[in-house]
């Protein structure tokens, strides 16, 4: 299938991550669109969450951001920020957490608090919002995010959101749930071995190159002798994310 954007293979390969019947916290962008895609398809009933409280929505319109009023059109529930984190997170019944970041490390911690330059200046963003709350609570974690050197580091500048700190396991650190299960890049996609919790690549995308991924990550990834090729979406997923969920390419452009 020629002219699929490595934004829509990431797409569907975070739609394929989540299971018929699983509740998701999710954030807006790539996450939001893998989940109404994963909805449209394989998990009718799936039940995702908007951090701030909105339950299922069906928007006619692509959302600009999480408080976008199209967020709420359809949903089966209007609550709360402290709902979502305190009577869902909290109480152990999310399954999936979907987020996006500025950096990861090998470990899967999460940095969405402030970048450095070389001269040490400090950019500061919105920090943490539902993200800790979510890496420390959901069943597992996926993360969706640009594969860049600069983002993929030996060490994130600041530690926003857990994944296993310093190779420790969920438990010793005592977190909840089995802590990060996937990164999704545009070019490869990622996970965690379960016994040193180190990064190794799962598949490589049709778009990439391995030696651009190589180069691309600032963290030692463990690669296999063979490495499968992610598959691309099926023509229906193709549609479905162009023509229903982003078709002004909004998150996929």
């Amino acid at each position: 299938m020629s002219g699929v954007r490595g934004t829509e293979i990431m797409a569907a390969a975070g739609a394929r991550e989540i299971r018929d019947g699983e509740v998701v916290v999710v954030g807006i962008g790539l996450p939001w669109v893998a989940c109404v895609l994963a909805k449209r398809t394989h998990a009718p009933r799936l039940t995702f969450l908007l951090e701030i409280g909105v339950m299922n929505a069906e928007p006619k319109d692509t959302p600009v951001g999480v408080a976008d009023p199209r967020n709420f059109y359809r949903a089966t529930c209007w609550t709360s920020f402290r709902d979502v984190m305190g009577m869902s997170l909290q109480r152990g019944v999310v399954d999936v957490g979907f987020l996006g970041t500025l950096e990861i490390d090998g470990f899967g911690n999460l940095n969405t608090t402030l970048l450095k330059d070389e001269s040490g200046k400090v950019r500061y963003f919105n920090g943490s919002a539902g993200g800790n709350d979510t890496a420390s609570l959901a069943r597992r974690v996926i993360v969706i995010m640009r594969h860049e050197k600069r983002k993929l580091r030996q060490a994130v500048a600041h530690l926003t959101s857990p994944g296993f700190v310093g190779g420790r396991g969920r438990r010793e650190l005592g977190l909840r749930g089995d802590g990060p299960h996937r990164l999704i890049t545009d070019n490869a996609i990622i996970g965690f071995d379960p016994d040193t919790h180190a990064a190794m690549l799962l598949s490589l995308h049709p778009v990439a190159r391995l030696e651009d991924v190589v180069e691309n990550t600032g963290f030692p990834l463990r690669i296999p002798s063979e490495v499968p090729t992610t598959p691309l979406p099926t023509p229906e997923e193709v549609r479905l994310l162009q023509e229903e969920i982003d078709p002004k390419g909004i998150y996929l452009g």
